[in-house]
């Protein structure tokens, strides 16, 4: 077990989670002769995560953000880079520490129609994880089930009802309470409210808070929300292709972004106060294809800023007035 000094944060919290230049690259067939095509899904992301901290993953389909979240899961593996979980390598740990860390990150997934096993009765679906990882007896089981499901605020007989007879929110509620019954440390939630009506999503949300204040978990909310992102976030990384070109607080975010793309993202947000609007930036055309990506900047083929040297050079995140930013403009838009 390869096992290195716990980090801390500026604030003193003990880090939980780091990735290391996460890379994760898929090969696709194109036919039959043809030669392989290699898909760059995620390329060298970065970041660390405190206890009792929210880190916001933003972007436009297609940037990487799903991906990331099956790296930070373990449902798949990286192709190059490093995933930490209490300073533990998990390439280089064993089944038995696998595991483990297994249950110390769990994930809420985006479609809670499609999350549930529509064969089984709710008791049994939260049952399931701790049969698995805890030695737990039946009454005490059953006694942990009772907890979180009046905690996720459903009544004690759902737990013999099928996924089938509940509202999306209630549907939500159970796969949050799934998540959250062996007390993990890390909630990975891939647009959590998205599918929900606008009514039912301040509730999940609050819903999200309240269990980080009881259980100290720390969140790495995916979301192309950015009203979402504003009510749960303390910070907000900005992917574009793979590739994060903005990270910062969510206070430096939102009064004062700098990417242009992340310039871009504030601007599609309705503002309903002059106060919150900002002058405009217009991109035009879509998201690159991962398949074949610009050289130098991805963003460049979009951005009204964008020079030769854009066409040219990759930028690298720099610290930029307590943001890191990866743009080679930022002296000249930033003023």
């Amino acid at each position: 077990m390869s096992t290195q000094r716990e980090p801390v944060d500026p604030s003193g919290q003990p880090i939980i989670l780091q990735a290391q230049k996460l890379t994760r690259h898929y090969q696709l067939k194109q036919g039959l002769f043809a030669p392989k095509a290699t898909v760059k899904a995620l390329n060298g992301v970065s970041f660390s995560l405190a206890k009792k901290r929210s880190l916001a993953v933003v972007g436009e389909s297609g940037c990487g953000k799903s991906t990331l979240a099956r790296q930070l899961t373990m449902i798949e593996t990286p192709t190059s880079g490093q995933l930490l979980i209490g300073g533990v390598d998990v390439a280089l740990a064993n089944r038995a520490e696998i595991k483990s860390m297994r249950s110390r990150v769990q994930m809420v997934f985006q479609n809670p129609y499609a999350s549930l096993n529509p064969r089984k009765q709710i008791g049994a679906t939260l049952d399931e994880p701790l049969l698995i990882n805890t030695a737990f007896s039946r009454s005490e089981r059953a006694e942990k089930i009772a907890a979180i499901i009046d905690r996720v605020g459903l009544r004690p007989e759902y737990v013999r009802r099928y996924p089938h007879m509940f509202s999306g929110g209630q549907r939500q509620r159970v796969a949050i309470a799934r998540a959250m019954i062996l007390n993990p440390q890390v909630v990975v939630a891939d647009e959590p409210v998205s599918a929900l009506d606008v009514s039912i999503q301040a509730q999940i949300l609050n819903l999200f808070m309240d269990l980080q204040d009881e259980f100290d978990t720390s969140y790495v909310f995916i979301s192309h929300n950015l009203s979402v992102v504003q009510h749960v976030a303390d910070e907000v990384m900005v992917m574009y292709l793979g590739a994060v070109v903005e990270h910062g607080s969510k206070d430096a975010l939102f009064s004062r972004p700098f990417h242009p793309y992340t310039r871009a993202l504030m601007n599609a947000t309705p503002a309903l106060h002059e106060a919150d609007r900002r002058i405009k930036i217009h991109i035009s055309g879509e998201l690159p294809s991962p398949l074949n990506p610009p050289s130098g900047c991805a963003f460049h083929q979009r951005c009204p800023y964008a020079t030769a040297q854009c066409q040219l050079e990759l930028p690298q995140l720099r610290p930029w007035e307590g943001s890191q930013v990866a743009c080679h403009r930022l002296e000249q838009i930033s003023g």
